[in-house]
């Protein structure tokens, strides 16, 4: 899979870019705060719906502008057709996703068409933030190989909600015993949803580990093993039992204390028999190789289920590396095992010299103040 030509009109800061994709490696080099990430990031909208910052969309329009607009034309089978992505909005009116020209019914039904790994500096929070995030991130991969599954996840959400506020309720009118029989109906289409999720964490957790672990020791050689394990609550009670169990609890909490949203993924050092958390103990360093390696397993993960080359995007990534493990991600990436990849950078002279070391095509665009332009090589 891979994006031919990308056109934005008035999102963030780009008024007007018109960009000619190689299918090798897509460079943007420019100052921070230039509009480099902002490119990246209508790339990512096309794929998600959504921007990698979860500003709502009245916020991604180009100041005093009436719309934005993201297109992309893609070759999705690798033959001579292709298919054309559009996404429109404007404040006030329904936002416009289309295939085609035909507009989705459900904006769900677009995720995974066009796979995507992102690599940016953020991607530390996957270590030092709490649980959500480490959930988000297993959803997010799994939503983009399995329809079904981002349908659960959605389902199970709105079922949470719809049992907190309940929850409130029944607080306020102190009558639990009235409610009970709701509260049962919601404990069990809550446990139906999260037996689904949970598989699917659990299988995706025990099937990238072994890739995590080739990928870590090919960007910090010579260094420890590395671990990942699903923590749910699934493997210490039955859930309808447990979310009953926790009725009179939750209606003076006013929230749902148990379930699969309360579940965690850890990070590890494996030593021997021992096991250390990352988040404990790991250096700067071996956090860093520790999130390109978790993330580059995913890259492999997708290809498999999807049976296609996702686009892989590094946002500002080399700044932020060390010499060696930059040029090992290098040395990784340039093999035929990764397919189309867009890179930011501050910096033209490391820059070319990330380039120099990889027999890719490439093409480089000069952002600055939004305004995208190619360079010559």
């Amino acid at each position: 899979m891979r994006i031919e030509t990308l056109n934005i009109v008035n999102y963030r800061n780009i008024e007007a870019a018109e960009i000619n994709n190689v299918d090798g490696i897509n460079c943007f080099v420019g100052v921070n705060g230039a509009g480099k990430t902002n490119v990246l990031d209508s790339l990512y909208y096309l794929s998600f719906c959504k921007s990698l910052t979860g500003l709502p969309d009245s916020q991604n329009l180009r100041h005093h502008q009436p719309f934005f607009l993201i297109q992309g034309r893609y070759s999705l089978s690798g033959d001579a057709t292709t298919d054309e992505i559009y996404c429109g909005f404007k404040p006030g009116a329904k936002k416009q996703f289309k295939r085609n020209k035909k507009e989705y019914e459900r904006l769900s039904d677009h995720i995974g068409l066009l796979p995507m790994v992102l690599i940016s500096p953020s991607d530390e929070m996957l270590i030092a933030d709490g649980g959500e995030a480490r959930r988000k991130y297993a959803d997010g991969v799994l939503s983009q190989c399995d329809n079904v599954y981002l349908l659960h996840t959605i389902a199970y959400s709105k079922l949470i909600k719809q049992r907190n506020t309940l929850l409130k309720t029944i607080e306020e009118k102190n009558n639990l015993a009235e409610s009970e029989t709701l509260l049962n109906v919601l404990d069990e289409q809550i446990a139906t949803h999260a037996e689904y999720i949970g598989k699917a964490r659990r299988e995706f957790i025990g099937q990238i580990e072994p890739t995590l672990n080739r990928y870590y020791s090919l960007i910090a050689p010579n260094s420890e093993r590395v671990g990942i394990r699903y923590k749910t609550c699934l493997d210490r009670y039955d859930l309808v039992e447990g979310l009953r169990e926790t009725h009179a609890r939750d209606v003076v909490l006013g929230y749902t204390s148990r379930g699969i949203h309360k579940d965690d993924i850890e990070f590890l050092f494996t030593t021997g028999e021992e096991e250390y958390s990352i988040k404990r103990v790991g250096s700067q360093g071996q956090r860093k190789s520790f999130i390109i390696a978790l993330k580059l397993a995913q890259y492999a993960y997708l290809c498999e289920r999807k049976k296609t080359q996702p686009m892989l995007l590094l946002d500002d990534i080399f700044d932020k590396l060390d010499g060696e493990r930059g040029d090992n991600l290098v040395s990784l990436i340039a093999t035929e095992e990764f397919g189309q990849i867009f890179i930011t950078d501050t910096n033209m002279e490391r820059l070319r010299r990330v380039l120099s070391k990889t027999k890719k095509a490439y093409k480089i665009w000069s952002v600055d103040s939004g305004k995208v332009e190619e360079i010559d090589k």
